[in-house]
């Protein structure tokens, strides 16, 4: 079976040409990639899981302080059962918090890029959760300038279109599907039909998923779902739509899910934390003239911001 390679980003200072060669073949192929040798210490992402599940263990009552209701859940708390994949009949078995790039109040984007929340009932919680934001935007940014080079952009190419992008991390809780003391076979209906999370293609760049080592994430590749779990501190790294459209689909943006547990597991909670990395707001998602071929005549011929790309999706999910 065909498995999602690991590939250690320091060689993109020692092995360039070899490594972008490697990570371009990785996303062409499969749209996702796992990314290894990061230097993301082990303890901020431990400290920032430890916050995130201190926060899902507070009462639902105090959890649903930090909702917006009307915001799309732009920042702060998400319920169980809102958010709904794409086509899907079924909402997501999960709940979630957003934490947004910390921007001066005066930005031109600050209607666009909301104050984060921040629980004061969980201490450590904006220390460890914005450390890791932070850490992941700028591994985000390595990657990218290896996949800029590997379509024949210069290296810096993303970064003046990432510099203020409305980033999000997003931490989740996928609660136990099954009671202790019930069975596989008490699982309702519709929670096996829905899965955890329903198959879909994430709407940004890149996103980074830290926590890909319990089983349950899927990626479709030539008509069969293959599981992907990471060993050590790899990180899975994968293509969003508005990259596979300013690609013109040289990189595909793959759809994925996270399945429910058929066996012990369905009685234990699932955590990930994935980092989505955006553009700038601003940003027009136009082809880029080195993604034109005669063999990848382009495939759009509309414009559209980043921004109004990315509320044309939050509606299809139901997230507004």
């Amino acid at each position: 079976m065909p498995k999602v390679p690991t590939l250690d980003i320091r060689r993109f200072d020692r092995d360039r040409d070899a490594f972008v060669a490697e990570l371009g073949a990785a996303y062409r192929e499969f749209g996702f990639c796992c990314i290894s040798g990061h230097g993301i210490a082990g303890e901020l992402i431990d400290a920032s899981y430890d916050a995130f599940q201190r926060f899902f263990a507070l009462p639902i009552e105090t959890r649903m302080r930090y909702h917006v209701p009307g915001s799309g859940g732009a920042r702060g708390y998400t319920p169980f059962k809102v958010e709904t994949a794409r086509d899907s009949q079924y909402a997501d078995l999960k709940e979630f918090w957003h934490i947004g790039r910390e921007i001066a109040r005066d930005s031109k984007f600050a209607a666009l890029m909301p104050a984060n929340l921040w629980p004061a009932e969980v201490p450590g919680f904006r220390e460890h959760g914005y450390g890791l934001y932070q850490a992941l935007d700028q591994l985000g940014s390595r990657v990218l300038r290896g996949l800029a080079l590997h379509i024949g952009l210069p290296e810096a190419y993303f970064e003046d279109k990432i510099d203020q992008g409305n980033s999000i991390l997003r931490p989740i809780h996928y609660p136990p599907i099954v009671d202790e003391g019930d069975t596989l076979d008490d699982i309702p209906l519709d929670d096996i039909r829905n899965v955890r999370a329903g198959a879909h293609e994430d709407i940004n760049f890149i996103t980074l998923l830290v926590g890909a080592s319990a089983e349950g994430l899927e990626v479709l590749s030539h008509g069969r779902w293959l599981p992907v779990t990471t060993e050590d501190d790899a990180i899975v790294v994968n293509i969003g739509d508005m990259l596979q459209r300013l690609s013109n689909h040289v990189y595909p943006s793959t759809s994925h899910r996270v399945v429910n547990p058929r066996n012990e597991n369905a009685r234990r909670p699932r955590y990930s934390v994935p980092f989505f990395l955006h553009p700038n707001p601003d940003v027009v998602l136009d082809p880029v003239p080195a993604c034109i071929t005669p063999d990848n005549p382009c495939r759009y011929d509309s414009s559209i911001t980043a921004h109004e790309y990315l509320l044309r999706r939050l509606r299809e999910i139901k997230l507004i």
